[in-house]
């Protein structure tokens, strides 16, 4: 890590202090920046065409969310300013990739990716109409595939990873007609492209650990790698032993690892399977659990029936923080905010980790914080996608996406009655070497992001 004050720059950070989540590096330097990458690290003085003050500030690398739905500019706004550079929609995902992609291109602040969709495919295969997730009354959620069907599923997962998805994504509560060997068929995809599988578990509580058989047992018969996501929220009370689970299962060789995010409610759309007959029990929950995401009211049976009728998005309050905590702190897990407009958790997460966690409630030391909402989600993609190996760490040669907070101040202002709240406390954000937030403000008019995307070729066997 060398630099000397002869050197020129594109962008130099004086004296932060630099941390790097790979190495276990933590020290005051300054950092010299050339075409997107971190060209030094060095003890002395740099010289470049921009630089930043960096005093008092932790350099770290941009933290990488894999798991958001909500793409509206609100929401771009509040992922850059929550510190975020690098967004992912892996567990919807798409139905058309190369379409996604091409929607973005040029667009966003932050580098972006997504998945071939299960849910979406099938959705498509079974010719419901378009929509954010099935209906319990749809097609995909209510029809088991013809072989006929089973096959134009395998193909659409197939044409979605040619297009360089970056994984297969599944809402397996979503769609609970798919079959257990359908999901096997989809993993069986998945693996011959080396494509991680991102799951919404099947199951609710009372059979949580059946549902996390499932999928662990998929990706044991196939080699496809599993990532649980917001396995907290799926898991509730039950969430320590699918932990141990998977804890369990990665001793003895499968590739599995679990996402949380740091709030003790969920968020939904009212009208999904999820809610179908019986889900007081599944859930063990009741009507007031539930509150509308549009106007913060908590639900009664009446209200309930009535949005049912007409669909949103519902925050389910099913969680205590002891749980969440844990969760957090578990070595097998990542965080990643499952981000959707009127939850805290699209606009605060990466910050409510720092700020909450780390500073105020010491649950997490800053290093173990930086690890999982940069290197470990940067970790899960890399078979897939190489290039996400010079994300998530902040040392000479790795990509130049930044996040600079101060360890002090850095908090979340979002909650549940006031959703749309920016993060404070981040005052840089630099995305392939360029300043897209600089004094906490967001720079107008620059997407230097970039399209994180698989390589596009064939399958590695037939």
């Amino acid at each position: 890590m060398a630099g000397s004050a002869q050197d020129s720059f594109d962008l130099v950070l004086e004296n932060g202090r630099v941390m790097d989540p790979e190495s276990g590096f933590d020290e005051i330097r300054h950092v010299g920046i050339v075409k997107g990458k971190i060209a030094a690290i060095s003890k002395t003085a740099l010289s470049g065409k921009d630089s930043i003050d960096a005093s008092g500030l932790v350099v770290a690398p941009g933290f990488i969310d894999l798991h958001q739905h909500a793409w509206d500019p609100d929401s771009v706004r509040f992922k850059i300013r929550d510190g975020v550079t690098s967004v992912f929609e892996l567990e919807v995902g798409t139905a058309n990739v190369a379409a996604w992609y091409a929607k973005y291109a040029g667009k966003l602040p932050f580098h972006h990716g997504v998945a071939i969709g299960h849910l979406k495919v099938r959705m498509q295969v079974m010719g419901d109409f378009p929509s954010f997730l099935p209906k319990s009354d749809s097609k995909a959620a209510t029809i088991e595939a013809s072989p006929e069907q089973l096959e134009e599923l395998k193909l659409g997962i197939r044409r979605g990873l040619d297009e360089g998805a970056v994984t297969v994504g599944f809402g397996l509560a979503y769609t609970p007609a798919a079959t257990r060997w359908e999901i096997l068929e989809m993993f069986r995809v998945a693996a011959n492209y080396n494509a991680p599988c991102h799951v919404h578990l099947r199951t609710r509580r009372k059979d949580s650990y059946e549902g996390l058989q499932e999928v662990i047992a998929a990706s044991a018969i196939t080699g496809a790698e599993l990532q649980v996501v917001h396995l907290q929220a799926t898991g509730a009370g039950e969430t320590p032993r699918l932990l141990q689970m998977v804890s369990e299962a990665q001793a003895n060789g499968i590739k599995v690892s679990s996402e949380i995010y740091p709030y003790t409610a969920g968020m939904t759309d009212i009208k999904s399977a999820i809610f179908g007959d019986g889900w007081q029990e599944d859930f063990q929950l009741d009507y007031e659990d539930l509150q509308w995401g549009a106007t913060g009211e908590r639900l009664t049976k009446e209200s309930f029936e009535n949005y049912r009728k007409t669909g949103g998005l519902v925050i389910v309050h099913s969680n205590t923080e002891a749980i969440v905590t844990n969760a957090i702190k578990h070595p097998t897990a990542l965080i990643a905010s499952d981000g959707l407009k009127g939850h805290p958790r699209n606009a605060g997460t990466f910050a409510r980790i720092l700020g909450f966690y780390c500073r105020e409630r010491s649950e997490l030391n800053l290093m173990t914080a930086l690890r999982k909402i940069s290197l470990m989600p940067a970790q899960r993609l890399e078979t897939r996608v190489p290039a996400m190996k010079n994300k998530g760490r902040c040392k000479v040669g790795a990509d130049a996406d930044l996040t600079l907070f101060d360890p002090e101040t850095v908090i979340d202002k979002a909650t549940f009655t006031e959703a749309e709240k920016m993060s404070s406390g981040i005052p840089f954000v630099i995305v392939d070497g360029t300043v897209v937030v600089r004094d906490s403000v967001i720079v107008a008019d620059v997407f230097p992001g970039q399209a994180i995307r698989a390589p596009q070729t064939k399958p590695n066997k037939k």
